[in-house]
């Protein structure tokens, strides 16, 4: 549904933009270079989506050797004693907590496919404990609202909820596919900077849910697990702020693809032990990588016609250079408001946010500053209304209590770590 609006509001504003420029600017080819952009950018979109079907087809093959070879269960167990500290309402040992494990390990590999049903099944299994609760609480005050109590969001389902807006991703394979298609030098050196604006949202909304939830933030487990975390992140800044601009690009470069490299074989080694037939594997996965290259084609000419029309209208440019404007006169390095469309677009929808990254790698070039930001910003965290909007409504939640103010102060600071983050690596 929102998504809806945006896409509307894209060609009315532009029109009505248009209207403006004709009739008091006198500006006669403002229409013709909406017409035009629609064209353009329908077949750009086309040219794109084309293009991405080999990678998707090997990264996704990739990926489904590594879930069958039993490497989202290896981090489900690895992940164990942290997240039943985070989830202390959920019984210990109910099945759910298999559920969450499996879907938050399927997003930190990318694998949007196992990852939301995985996500709506432990759901469901939060909205029966949520029910049995609440058919005791019912029981012992038989005046209270059962309905009402069944429709409320509870803190598991909360946590949950944020730790899969805040976005965590270990590897951006789609991302770093983009930038294949959009001619970038270099298509994964934007992996650690990623990583770690990533991390920086989800440590933000893991604390902020806590400080609602009055969850034990000193809990030796949690203390130890973030502190440490924390540590690492705050050695591999600082690592790189010591080195010059040649020297970090090629060590973070070089470190991405050792590291995904790494990744590639270690899935093949797992699959082996595990006796998966790998060749198989790789190719259930490259098929379902060849369909979803064909599934995303109406969505990327949709969108991105919508922003070549906006853009074209002088609305586009009219956003950037006010808030530009208002950065500067504040004192500011205005240099990252260009990505800041596809910042503004992410918690909203997804295939919006990337529309907007693709149009900013368009504009400005992939290896541009701007191109590179709105990379970072797409990676940084997760459609949370979208998200928010699926989940919830899985298990006909109306009352989300604090699970949106979660969700976005963990998006907001994604975007101000992508910010400084971009400037340290790529500024």
């Amino acid at each position: 549904m929102v998504l809806n609006y945006i896409f509307v509001a894209f060609f009315v504003i532009a029109f009505a933009i248009g209207l403006f420029r004709l009739i008091v600017l006198g500006d006669t080819e403002v229409f013709p270079a909406m017409m035009n952009s629609t064209f353009d950018s329908s077949k750009t979109a086309f040219e794109i989506s084309l293009g991405l079907t080999g990678v998707l087809a090997l990264w996704l093959g990739i990926m489904k050797i590594g879930e069958k070879g039993g490497v989202v269960n290896v981090i489900a167990k690895l992940l164990s004693p942290v997240f039943t500290k985070l989830f202390p309402d959920i019984p210990k040992g109910h099945p759910v907590t298999g559920s969450i494990f499996m879907n938050i390990a399927a997003n930190m590999l990318g694998l949007d496919n196992a990852a939301t049903p995985l996500g709506l099944k432990a759901m469901e299994q939060m909205q029966e404990i949520n029910k049995a609760k609440n058919e005791e609480i019912k029981q012992k005050n038989p005046s209270a609202d059962l309905e009402k109590l069944n429709a409320t969001a509870t803190n598991p389902m909360i946590m949950f909820l944020v730790l899969n807006t805040s976005g965590l991703t270990l590897i951006p394979v789609s991302i770093m596919v983009y930038r294949a298609q959009m001619g970038a030098a270099q298509p994964t050196d934007i992996f650690i900077p990623i990583l770690l604006a990533t991390f920086f949202a989800t440590l933000a909304g893991i604390i902020a849910t806590c400080l609602y939830q009055r969850i034990n933030l000193f809990n030796r487990t949690l203390l130890l697990t973030l502190g440490g975390m924390c540590v690492a992140v705050a050695g591999i800044i600082w690592g790189f702020s010591q080195m010059d601009k040649e020297t970090m690009d090629a060590v973070s470069t070089g470190t991405a693809n050792i590291l995904l490299m790494t990744i590639i074989v270690g899935f093949i080694v797992a699959g082996v032990r595990k006796k998966v037939n790998v060749y198989d594997a790789f190719i259930e996965g490259a098929k379902e990588g060849f369909q979803t290259a064909v599934r995303i084609i109406p969505y990327l000419v949709a969108i991105l016609v919508g922003i070549g029309v906006f853009r074209a209208s002088g609305t586009m440019d009219a956003l950037i250079d006010g808030m530009r404007w208002s950065v500067a006169a504040c004192g500011f390095n205005a240099d990252w408001v260009g990505a800041m469309p596809t910042a503004l677009m992410k918690p909203l929808s997804g295939s919006g946010a990337r529309g907007m990254m693709v149009d900013a790698m368009t504009t400005y070039g992939a290896d541009s500053f701007i191109g590179r930001l709105s990379c970072i910003f797409q990676g940084s965290t997760d459609t949370t209304f979208y998200i928010l909007a699926v989940y919830f409504g899985s298990v006909s939640i109306r009352h989300t209590r604090h699970a949106v103010a979660c969700g976005l102060l963990a998006d907001l600071a994604g975007i101000i770590a992508a910010i400084a983050i971009a400037y340290l690596f790529f500024g």
